[in-house]
């Protein structure tokens, strides 16, 4: 660790960082991005090196994260399932101990939680969850830049969840509860969270307990944003026939959208077009899905400079 530089932070789900800290991050993220666009030079990560270990395939996570860390000077080694093997030719945590030991900061995106919470106890260096079946921290973080950009603020936001309330469901619900976007989830009562973890929700804020129902136009109308994700997710096609029936009526389509003029449609990406959302919806004047995905990179670049390099002087090539 050099000098005057913070203790070691894993990002492991959005609850890691305090509230004020995501309001230093945004605008820390919002001065990287405009220098950016601006075809400025910025690279605080020359001589750092990520690790990219992936059990689970992705698209934007691996492009996100690699182009926006060499564009900040830094270097990247991807790993695959094939050549990983976390706690399988090796236990998890003799895996940590020696990557760790070789690169500066470390993204998995894999399924089970424990396995990115074993890595992080017995790494030497930051960990940053780039996927589990539990979490999805980075893409909410990347959520609401978005919204921070379309409306110049969080609190007081509205944001309609319509669909599964899976990893990406959970942690923009903790997400809003840290920085006072109000949540709202639609979703067959089989489908919706659980009561563990809407207590864990209190603990952080006993005013954000999301509201739930089985009506998506409920929490739609009036909305400032309406979100939604695939119904069958990586690891659940055995449940895809199920998963069909249950959600056929939860569809985002014109005549939902027309109940919130104003607002803004999100979806994580990938879609299954025709399913959880129609072409019209997805292709229309509302979404702003490509501006959403975009901010994945300029996200993880204000994660990675804070994380590595706090006090921005901790990295001298700025």
């Amino acid at each position: 660790m050099k000098p005057g530089q913070q203790l070691m932070r894993h990002y492991l789900q959005f609850k890691d960082f305090r509230a004020e800290e995501y309001a230093y991050l945004f605008e820390r993220t919002a001065v990287i991005k405009q220098r950016f666009k601006n075809y400025e030079k910025y690279t605080p990560l020359v001589d750092r090196t990520l690790a990219m270990i992936f059990e689970k395939a992705s698209t934007r996570t691996r492009v996100s994260f690699e182009a926006g860390m060499y564009q900040m000077g830094g270097s990247v080694v991807h790993l695959t399932t094939g050549d990983s093997q976390l706690g399988r030719a090796e236990p998890v945590e003799d895996s940590a101990r020696v990557i760790s030991r070789m690169v500066d900061v470390v993204m998995i995106r894999t399924f089970e939680q424990d396995i990115i919470e074993r890595f992080a106890r017995h790494s030497r260096v930051p960990v940053i969850n780039g996927l589990t079946d539990l979490a999805h921290p980075c893409q909410a973080l990347a959520d609401l830049l978005t919204l921070r950009e379309l409306h110049g603020r969080l609190r007081g936001l509205k944001l309609a969840f319509v669909g599964d309330a899976n990893n990406v469901a959970a942690s923009l619900a903790v997400a809003c509860a840290k920085t006072g976007v109000q949540f709202s989830v639609a979703a067959p009562r089989d489908y919706q969270f659980d009561e563990a973890f809407l207590a864990r929700l209190r603990e952080l804020n006993p005013a954000a307990v999301p509201y739930q129902t089985t009506d998506p136009r409920e929490i739609v109308k009036g909305a400032d944003a309406v979100y939604t994700d695939v119904w069958t997710s990586m690891g659940q096609e055995s449940e895809r026939s199920e998963r069909l029936r249950a959600f056929a009526d939860y569809q985002v389509n014109k005549q939902l959208m027309q109940l919130a003029p104003a607002a803004h449609f999100l979806h994580c990406l990938p879609a299954h077009r025709g399913e959880e959302v129609t072409d019209e919806v997805l292709d229309g004047p509302q979404s702003v899905v490509v501006h959403q995905a975009a901010n994945r990179m300029h996200a993880q670049k204000g994660l990675l400079a804070w994380m590595l390099c706090s006090p921005p002087s901790a990295c001298t090539k700025s």
